[in-house]
Formats: structure tokens, sequence, C-alpha cells
């Protein structure tokens, strides 16, 4: 076994990257004469707190946008979606080409358009308290220490331009979701990007590495640049990632490897769900795994709250010492 390279991977944010990835980042990265990308700086007083977005934050986005179309959700699912997986599809993919494939067949005036997606993220229902809880854990982080600050994320398989669209995104430093390619007239016409299992955990490494925004979008391969440990934005060890099933196991097992806190949460209306979310609990993929109310005294709640405080109190030690 080659034993150097299995501790250059253990040691990723143990302050040892010799062989990592990553090179000394600081300020701006040149990749082209003529484009460069703004990198926040490193911050040891910054809590990462990162969200699933379908069945975690709100009930699932996608099925409702397609009921609200007068489609058999079941039928979109069980049979076209299942059918592609049949064949080998990605999930993620297959639903995103069924969806295409539903637009084209439709009568030009009631096709799936960019601005359908939004107007139907504008009108997305939230689980219990989710609305409240942002305001809550970051007056938890600084009740502990003032200087301590907390940053919310999305990385979801679901839609991008219905997660932006919901009256929550103002709380979130950035999203990151499934995109598609529309033509002139706003029609979905192909997908964009795809946001779908070990995808996801890319966009931990960018929030890891401060690569945040617009302009980190045009440079995709910056997140395989080599970093200095000292100018990570967060360390995964002082993230929080919040998820319901199978495409969030990738970031489950990225942030609980490396000492960050993991959570599970399931809708409680629906108890097929527990049992498909089992897994998370006896795989140990998860520290906890709750129902989907973010209201103070239930157990969701208290579970994000632990562990903003016991990140938040380390943080604080380390920052006077």
């Amino acid at each position: 076994m080659n034993t150097s390279r299995n501790n250059a991977f253990h040691d990723y944010q143990g302050r040892d990257l010799s062989s990592q990835t990553a090179g000394t980042i600081s300020g701006s990265i040149q990749q082209s004469p003529t484009r460069s990308v703004t990198i926040i700086p490193h911050m040891d007083r910054t809590i990462g707190i990162i969200f699933d977005f379908d069945n975690t934050l709100a009930p699932d986005s996608t099925s409702g946008f397609l009921e609200s179309l007068g489609l058999d959700v079941e039928d979109f699912w069980a049979r076209r979606v299942q059918g592609l997986l049949a064949q080998g599809w990605d999930p993620i993919n297959a639903y995103l080409y069924e969806m295409i494939r539903e637009s084209q067949l439709r009568p030009e005036h009631d096709r799936i358009t960019r601005q359908r997606l939004r107007a139907w993220g504008e009108q997305v229902e939230f689980y219990p308290g989710v609305e409240d809880i942002f305001s809550s854990l970051t007056d938890i982080a600084r009740g502990i220490d003032p200087e301590i600050d907390l940053e919310f994320y999305i990385i979801s398989s679901g839609i991008a331009d219905v997660l932006n669209a919901s009256r929550i995104r103002h709380h979130f430093t950035d999203v990151w979701a499934c995109d598609f390619h529309c033509n002139e007239r706003g029609e979905i016409v192909h997908s964009k990007n795809i946001v779908s299992f070990t995808e996801k955990t890319r966009f931990l490494f960018q929030i890891s590495k401060g690569l945040i925004g617009s302009e980190a979008r045009t440079q995709p391969a910056l997140v395989n640049r080599k970093m200095q440990s000292a100018d990570y934005h967060i360390f995964f060890e002082n993230m929080i990632f919040v998820g319901d099933g199978q495409t969030d196991v990738p970031c489950f097992a990225l942030i609980k490897r490396y000492g960050g806190s993991t959570i599970g949460v399931c809708d409680p209306d629906h108890p097929s769900k527990w049992e498909q979310a089992r897994f998370l609990v006896t795989d140990n993929r998860v520290e906890s795994m709750c129902a989907a109310d973010f209201r103070p005294k239930c157990g969701l709640y208290k579970n994000l709250s632990r562990a903003v405080q016991d990140i938040a109190q380390r943080l604080a030690a380390s920052l006077h010492t």
C-alpha cells in the first residue's frame, strides 16, 4: 500500500496539503491574461451551514411544479424517469431530460419556460420554522462570540431557477443547483448544469476555498488549484451539512470524515420516506435523523443549535488564545 499517498489524503485539512490538488491562492488567481476570480480570504471565525433544498427545507419543489402543470407526478417519476434509470441513465439527468421532453410535447403557449419556473419558485412553501432558522442560528453563534460569522449555502439536485426565486434566497451566500439552457423564447431545451451525487462535493470544496459567486462559475477548474491551509475560507470541521437522501450521501461522508457535523431530515407527513432514509442512520452517514420541523423545541432545531454551539465555542477559544 502506498501509505504516503493515503496519509496525504487524510491530512487534507490536517494542515499538510503537500499532495493535494491545491497551490497557494491568495487574493486572486490569474487563469488567463484577461480573466481572474476574486477569492474570499481565509476566516478562522466562520461557520458554514449547507442545506439540500427539496425535502430538506421544503417539500419537493420539482414535483410541485410538475403538478402545477397538470402532470401525473407519480407517473412522471415511476414510469418515465424510472424507465430511463432502467437503461442506465443518471437519475438527475433523467428527470431533466423528461422535463425537456414534456415541454417539447406541449403546445407552444404551454411549454416550460424560465419564467414559469421562477414564478413557481416564488410560491414555494417551506417546512415550519425555516424562515426563522437563519437569524436564530446566527444569534446563537454570536451570543458565544460576536466575532463569529455564519454563512448559509444550498447544494441541490433541484432546479436553480426555482430555488433562486424563492423568498429565502437572500439568506444564502451562494446556491448551486441544476440549470436549463433556454432558447430565445425562454423555453427549456437542454440541461446546462447537473448537480448529482459526488458532483455535490465539488461545491463543498469551493466553499472551503472561498470560490463563491458568478465569477467562480465561469472558471470551474479553479477548485483544483493548490491552496495553503492558512488561506482556506472555511475548514470542513467548521461545516454542518443538512440533507435528506441518496444524493447527499457523498457530502455527508466528506463532511463527517473531516470532523464536521451531519444532520438528516425527513418529511414527517410521509412515513415511507422515513423507511427510505433509515440507511442514513444505519450506515452512520448522519449523526442524527430529525423530522423536517425547524421550530424551537423541535429535534431538528435542537440538533442544529447544538452543532452551531459546539463549533462556535471551539472557534471562540481559538480566537482568544
